[in-house]
């Protein structure tokens, strides 16, 4: 007796393992379009720390030092970049940590490069806000640092969101956007990017506002002892507030590829990710985990296929040049201090720029992948909580695609547009019944 036999001919890798989209967004992030939108969005974060640094300059409260400092000078051309070039000594990451200190003392290090891609824009575009947590920081400081905080949102609110919006349409619908339409939607969708970070802050200064009375009432002895007395309310106040900021710590970089992926609102984009973070804690931190594991292998390429880029050219140069030209031109490939006491002729500066914006594209990647993995991420939490397909993503009314609207003519027949007649494909000119010559029927 004959036995049917099934074979396994195709298996769905995509359903077994979801957490394969992670893999994609890397081939995403590595576009020369998402590049270029993260360098563009790390150029205009960088100028207007520096602006706003030099604006409180005045001021000698603790976060000014380190922010003005650094930023004056071009932080990708820092020296753990441009000294020891060679094969045998080119080492691109940053591995020191900046909070070994108190946070106010180091300003985030934007322009340097970090020991992974996902990680290290998590950590240092949200630097502004935890360091308003620092007890030294005074009014200036808050005012400094909540300035700093709102301009990193409004930059990446446009940036951020062309970066989400084409991670979306390539990872959901497998469809590719230009630039100008990324730019376009994120231009549109400009004040939701914004707000959805700021409505927790909101919440945050609601809940605040009575224990900053009870503080102005603890300046007197009595006023100790009727904080003391309703302490336990505002603990419950302080329970409120660190929700708030845990959905914000953990939760803000869900908030730009929701409304990309959705083209919903701020208050959408505060709902769904406060739901992912508390009702799948363990799917997003393996998510995460996933995330900055491929992100460190990447980024090891990438860093070190760009630092080659800008040294291989320089070693090649040097010899035709000679040993003393190279020397004055390139003093970064012998170990010499940048800036010497015989300063390198006018065409040295020209080429050290170049070298960095090598190194610019290279840190673009770090932002291009960080969004693009922050909207994998979140496809795939939402598919987790709400059983909605990965491909399920808002298309707005330039991209949607269907039969056209229909118009009447002159004597009552429903049309279609004559500029939308062959728009969309197996669409009929009109709906009228006709006979077999292809006449129409009165």
């Amino acid at each position: 007796m004959s036995e049917d036999r099934g074979s396994v001919r195709e298996i769905a890798w995509r359903e077994v393992f979801p957490w394969l989209l992670l893999v994609r967004a890397f081939r995403v992030s590595i576009q020369l379009s998402q590049i270029v939108l993260g360098s563009l969005g790390l150029l205009c974060t960088i100028f207007g720390w520096l602006v706003l640094s030099n604006l409180f300059a005045g001021s000698v409260e603790t976060p000014f030092a380190g922010w003005r400092i650094f930023y004056q000078s071009n932080p990708w051309n820092s020296p753990a970049e441009t000294m020891g070039m060679g094969p045998s000594n080119m080492m691109p990451l940053d591995v020191t940590c900046p909070y070994r200190e108190a946070w106010s003392d180091y300003p985030p290090k934007l322009g340097q490069f970090p020991s992974d891609p996902f990680l290290g824009p998590w950590r240092q575009l949200q630097a502004p806000f935890q360091q308003l947590f620092d007890p030294r920081v005074r009014i200036t400081g808050l005012a400094f640092l909540f300035s700093c905080g709102l301009w990193a949102i409004s930059v990446w609110g446009l940036f951020g969101g062309a970066l989400t919006r084409r991670a979306a349409m390539q990872l959901g619908r497998e469809e590719n956007i230009g630039l100008k339409a990324a730019l376009g939607y994120a231009t549109a969708k400009w004040r939701s990017f914004v707000a959805a970070p700021l409505l927790p802050m909101i919440g945050v200064l609601i809940c605040a506002a009575p224990m900053f009375i009870t503080g102005l009432l603890m300046r007197s002895d009595f006023g100790v002892a009727v904080a003391g007395l309703i302490w336990p309310l505002l603990l419950i106040g302080g329970l409120c507030i660190a929700m708030l900021l845990l959905v914000l710590l953990f939760g803000w970089p869900l908030m730009w590829p929701t409304i990309s992926a959705e083209g919903s609102d701020s208050f959408d984009a505060l709902s769904r990710p406060w739901s992912y973070v508390f009702h799948r804690p363990l799917h997003y931190l393996f998510y995460a985990a996933v995330a900055t594991a491929l992100g460190y292998l990447g980024w090891l390429f990438v860093a070190h296929f760009a630092l080659w880029v800008a040294y291989l050219p320089k070693w090649v140069v040097a010899w035709g040049a000679g040993h003393e030209q190279a020397t004055r031109v390139f003093p970064e490939l012998y170990r010499q201090a940048v800036g010497a006491e015989t300063p390198g002729p006018w065409g040295a500066g020209s080429i050290a720029f170049w070298g960095g914006c090598v190194r610019l594209l290279a840190l673009g990647f770090v932002y291009s992948y960080f969004w693009t993995a922050s909207t994998a991420i979140y496809l795939l939490l939402r598919r987790d909580e709400d059983g909605t397909e990965i491909d399920d993503v808002h298309l707005d009314g330039q991209q949607a695609h269907g039969l056209p609207v229909l118009e009447k003519d002159s004597t009552g027949v429903y049309i279609a547009p004559k500029n939308e007649a062959v728009a969309t494909p197996g669409a009929t000119a009109a709906i009228t019944p006709e006979d077999s010559s292809g006449k129409e029927v009165e």
